[in-house]
């Protein structure tokens, strides 16, 4: 099954302006490196990143990049970054696109259960909240239980890893600002998003957070690049910059608004911007 994935952009619009719950967030982590901090004294390598310590894969702000989850992967646009669904594709593609000198992030779900995956009878019942309004076979997770959800999301993330992607983007990681069914807090979400980004650098994996705005402050040291949608359209770009000036890249897409009237904000962020259909298909219309 295709076509997926603006949840975080469509079921929760309207929530995404409550503020009560970011009252529990904890503080921020430290201080922005400053412009002659080591990050910034690393070369870049032509593939768009930027060598890690670690050996991980570390893409750099304005790195091009292609996003497709609905219908067969596209392998010949050129650009340095493909993002595709992770169930869906194979090895094979994998391959294919590191062959064209392509990194090649995976997407999963993270935040809710899906009755179209292969691994949907190893979430019991108790951690299934109400549906993910707008999309058919969702429903939310209670991500307070990470002692159930961290063997499921570990073999997510060893598929990917099994596969040959680069990185992870786990998605719908902001389910505390959602209805889910479930007294779910900042705290909880911090303690699960990060669970994942321990998941995935335990692996050798990138990993990106989805969205999450309110959270970037505390997040943004435990992940190691940015996905967005319709910052734009929401004027709401300004609070990605924390990657930004942590030499990530933020990968950002708006579905409404026509290039013109976000090109300029995206590029004088740094942020590597395009504009795609809802359906994610191979369509793009980059800055």
């Amino acid at each position: 099954m295709t076509g997926r994935r603006t949840g975080a952009a469509l079921s929760g619009l309207l929530l995404l302006v409550l503020a009560g719950c970011s009252s529990a967030s904890p503080p921020d982590d430290g201080p922005e490196p400053t412009a002659d901090s080591p990050r910034d004294l690393l070369t870049a390598a032509p593939d768009g990143s930027a060598p890690q310590p670690s050996g991980r894969w570390q893409p750099k702000p304005g790195t091009r990049w292609q996003w497709q989850l609905g219908g067969r992967v596209d392998t010949s646009v050129d650009v340095p970054v493909y993002d595709i669904d992770g169930f869906e594709n194979s090895a094979r593609t994998v391959a294919e696109l590191h062959a064209r000198g392509r990194k090649v992030i995976c997407y999963i779900n993270a935040g809710a259960w899906e009755n179209f995956r292969p691994d949907k009878e190893k979430f019991p019942r108790s951690v299934l909240g109400k549906n993910n309004k707008g999309w058919d076979g969702e429903k939310w997770l209670d991500i307070r239980r990470l002692d159930v959800l961290r063997p499921i999301m570990a073999a997510r993330i060893d598929m990917c890893r099994q596969k040959g992607f680069d990185g992870v983007e786990p998605d719908l990681t902001e389910g505390f600002r959602n209805r889910t069914g479930f007294p779910l807090t900042a705290r909880h979400q911090l303690a699960f998003n990060r669970m994942l980004a321990e998941l995935a650098h335990e692996r050798g994996l990138a990993i990106g957070l989805k969205n999450d705005l309110e959270q970037i402050p505390q997040l943004v040291r435990d992940f190691d690049f940015a996905v967005n949608e319709q910052c734009a359209q929401y004027e709401e770009c300004e609070k990605l910059t924390p990657f930004v000036k942590r030499n990530k890249a933020v990968f950002h897409v708006e579905y409404e608004l026509p290039p013109g009237e976000f090109c300029a904000t995206a590029k004088r962020l740094g942020l590597s911007s395009m504009r795609k259909n809802l359906e994610l298909d191979a369509w793009r219309r980059p800055c």
